[in-house]
């Protein structure tokens, strides 16, 4: 939910550091709160602020390519609160206060843009540039990376501070996030009883779930991809009522030949195997050439695929293997029925 403290009573750190420390504590101290943290923007839904930075170990950028990064403002649970899990050193922790050294930690994109193999733990940055009086950083630890401006973009190198080091007084969490273990809808009156509780003036929006979150970002492919699959269900069953059309015209039109083989010995079974034979060589032949176009085609699919190749062999195979059922299928109804056939009245017929 939003939660954004106004301008005239964030006049100090030491004052937006109490009111959201207070509301972190009175949350978390709920019935069914697991974890509570407020940040400066929230996950998918905004992909944050953008800063400069210089690196101690590191010459500078040349001019005109700055080291952007994404910079967001958290607490010291926001990592446990949206399950981002560690990958080295250590998270954030209360003791990280405007006393302490100035520390921050990355994700794993800016890790492996700025540092490659290097371990970045206990390596400085500082915003800005290198005269600038903005404090060195120390990294002391590296989260896994999320996709903060949706699911169809790449992670960006991205640093989290922790709220109560913060040097810049304009800048202050916006969002408060809750981890609740039932329904987190059903604590919104609670917290914002808590909320009001220290600040009666406090203006509270925009309360949503991760979910909802998620959802809207994907609306627009969820959109496509179901009228994608409306038309291919609509193809499927307009193929398999042209392969049954096929096979059954087919077979009223061989009743003279299927006579003919049953009465010179042809069993049931050698009559189905040939109609289903010769409509799979048909059926095959185009899952074949089917199989080619859509290898061509899938980079028009890119777009709306979210960890899923495009040439996922998984996928393929088993299109090619409902294809190939489904014809089988359209195939076996028409050559049942000629299986039925009386080679006596197919002979006098002719």
């Amino acid at each position: 939910m939003g939660i954004v403290m106004s301008v005239d009573k964030a006049k100090d750190l030491a004052n937006i550091s109490n009111f959201y420390q207070q509301v972190i504590e009175r949350v978390q101290a709920l019935p069914g709160v697991e974890a509570a943290s407020v940040a400066t923007a929230a996950p998918i839904a905004m992909p944050g602020m953008r800063s400069a930075i210089v690196l101690e170990d590191k010459p500078d950028p040349p001019p005109g390519k700055a080291q952007l990064v994404n910079n967001r403002v958290v607490s010291p649970r926001y990592f446990q609160t949206l399950g981002i899990p560690l990958a080295r050193g250590r998270l954030l922790s209360p003791q990280d206060t405007a006393q302490a050294p100035a520390v921050t930690v990355i994700n794993q994109a800016m890790a492996r843009r700025y540092w490659g193999d290097e371990d970045p733990v206990g390596k400085r940055f500082k915003f800005g540039f290198r005269t600038a009086k903005t404090p060195w950083l120390t990294v002391v630890g590296v989260v896994a990376d999320v996709r903060q401006a949706g699911l169809n973009s790449e992670p960006l190198p991205e640093l989290y501070t922790p709220f109560t080091q913060e040097h810049q007084r304009w800048v202050r969490p916006r969002f408060l996030f809750i981890r609740a273990s039932g329904n987190p809808l059903s604590l919104v009156a609670a917290v914002k009883d808590q909320v009001w509780a220290i600040d009666k003036d406090q203006t509270i929006n925009d309360v949503r779930t991760m979910e909802e979150i998620v959802a809207r970002s994907l609306g627009p492919r969820r959109f496509n991809l179901l009228l994608l699959g409306v038309f291919a269900a609509v193809a499927l069953l307009l193929a398999t009522v042209g392969i049954y059309g096929v096979i059954s015209y087919a077979v009223s039109h061989r009743t003279r030949e299927i006579g003919v083989r049953m009465a010179l010995g042809a069993q049931r079974g050698d009559i189905l195997r040939l109609i289903v034979g010769q409509g799979l060589v048909l059926t095959l032949s185009g899952v074949v050439i089917g199989l080619v176009a859509s290898f061509a085609l899938t980079r028009w699919l890119e777009s709306l695929l979210f960890e899923v190749s495009t040439t996922d062999p998984l996928t393929f195979a088993g299109v090619a293997l409902l294809l190939t059922a489904v014809a089988l299928l359209a195939c076996y109804v028409p050559a049942r029925r000629a299986t039925k056939v009386d080679p006596m009245r197919a002979l006098h017929c002719e």
